[in-house]
């Protein structure tokens, strides 16, 4: 028996980045020696073990065969005498293909190192076009390796564009793109991996409402960047700087998905697709089995994205967003809707340095709507639901003088 330290934490070691999760292949050795030491077998479809102590993967060397469609159309041989060569063939790109023995020599019969040092994404084999899940993955680890300087090699994308192609991508379940999607949300730069399905035809079988925002040409005055999916990418790139949160990012990558409806109608009005977008948004969310608190934000992002004139709105607007989010009870909330509104300003061709006011001015109109509390409300002998009315009357008073105050205090700013 011998085993390898091998994939992420071997690659990740070598780039100089943290080291995330450590996973281990195990050649030389059966199941039931693997149980007799103690470890604990969790893999369905392979033997994968955890260590009794540390919790930590081990799984024994395996290669794979196609058999069916998907991912998950493999018949697997896991027998003592598969090596640790063959496991590594298997794997998906020569950077995740090395391996390191207990005494830190490594092993690398796929040129792992080199790609490493040319910063080069590339498949290990052909075997990577058996596998849709793996135009995923490539395109994740393209989004988390960007910013350091990392391309896909073009042998690598014609396999990716070839599995678009052949169909394989619609056996890929909801939970296994959505899996990917977070990931990507989560990481450095997601906005390079929908731009790389687009590039390589994944993001129109995966995620069409996007593939039609494509087809949205925008007024370039405001929009210089011309159509709807690349201003959604420039603010999903502006979003990823003002916070890591993927909640947020996601409301972003959905907040204008009803222009594909609005800019297609015979008489197309700027706001409105603010309104019909939230169907679109709502149904995205079904389709890929998206988290409640995901579809939450970005559902009332979709419908309250509008940064323009703040001091403007109708008060009641303003009232029913603060509801609508949870400002009231979490000031928190208002701060998020800001930075989207933030995000969707400066995610524009030429006014990603262009001040921006309007998150000051809603946090600032929050604080005073705030100040009325229910309990004065009950106190002036108000019941029933007439306590809902008077607490919302006396919010949009405020409201209304709150925006009065900032016309006056920036006159110059359309605020």
């Amino acid at each position: 028996m011998k085993i390898y330290l091998v994939g992420g934490a071997v690659r990740d070691r070598l780039l100089g980045i943290p080291q995330k999760d450590r996973d281990y292949c195990v050649t030389g050795a059966t199941p039931e020696e693997m149980t007799a030491k103690g470890f604990i077998c969790v893999g369905r479809d392979f033997p994968v073990f955890l260590h009794p102590k540390t919790s930590e993967e081990y799984a024994l060397a395996r290669t794979e065969r196609k058999e069916g469609h998907g991912y998950t159309g493999f018949i697997c041989s896991f027998s003592p005498d598969v090596t640790i060569e063959e496991d590594l063939l298997r794997r998906d790109l020569t950077i995740n293909a090395i391996a390191e023995d207990d005494e830190g020599r490594l092993i690398d019969p796929y040129n792992g190192q080199k790609d490493l040092e040319n910063r080069v994404l590339r498949h290990v084999s052909d075997s990577f076009s058996e596998d849709p899940l793996r135009v995923l993955r490539l395109a994740r680890f393209y989004s988390c390796f960007h910013h350091l300087g990392f391309s896909v090699a073009p042998e690598t994308k014609e396999l990716c564009r070839s599995l678009s192609r052949s169909g394989e991508l619609k056996y890929l379940t909801a939970e296994r793109v959505w899996q990917e999607v977070h990931k990507a949300l989560s990481g450095r730069t997601p906005s390079v991996f929908f731009e790389f399905l687009d590039e390589t035809g994944g993001l129109e079988i995966l995620f069409p409402e996007l593939y039609a925002l494509k087809r949205v040409m925008e007024n370039p005055e405001y929009h210089p960047e011309k159509d709807a999916f690349s201003h959604t990418m420039l603010t999903l790139k502006s979003i990823s700087g003002l916070t890591a949160n993927p909640v947020t990012r996601f409301a972003m990558l959905t907040h204008d998905l009803g222009k594909m409806i609005e800019y297609a109608s015979d008489n197309p009005q700027e706001q409105k697709h603010r309104i019909v977008g939230v169907p679109l948004v709502e149904k995205m969310c079904q389709r890929l089995k998206v988290p409640k608190n995901y579809q939450k934000l970005a559902v009332n992002i979709c419908r309250y994205h509008s940064y323009m004139a703040i001091c403007r709105k109708n008060p009641e607007y303003l009232n029913r967003l603060f509801i609508d989010t949870g400002a009231y009870k979490d000031s928190v909330q208002a701060g998020i809707v800001g930075q989207c509104l933030r995000a969707d300003f400066h995610g524009r061709s030429g006014f990603e340095k262009e001040p921006f006011t309007a998150d000051y001015f809603l946090n600032f109109i929050l604080a005073r709507a705030s100040r009325v509390k229910t309990a004065e409300v009950m106190a002036d002998g108000f019941q029933g639901a007439d306590i809902t009315k008077e607490l919302n009357r006396r919010r949009m008073v405020l409201i209304a003088e709150a925006q009065a105050q900032l016309s006056e205090m920036y006159p110059d700013t359309i605020c």
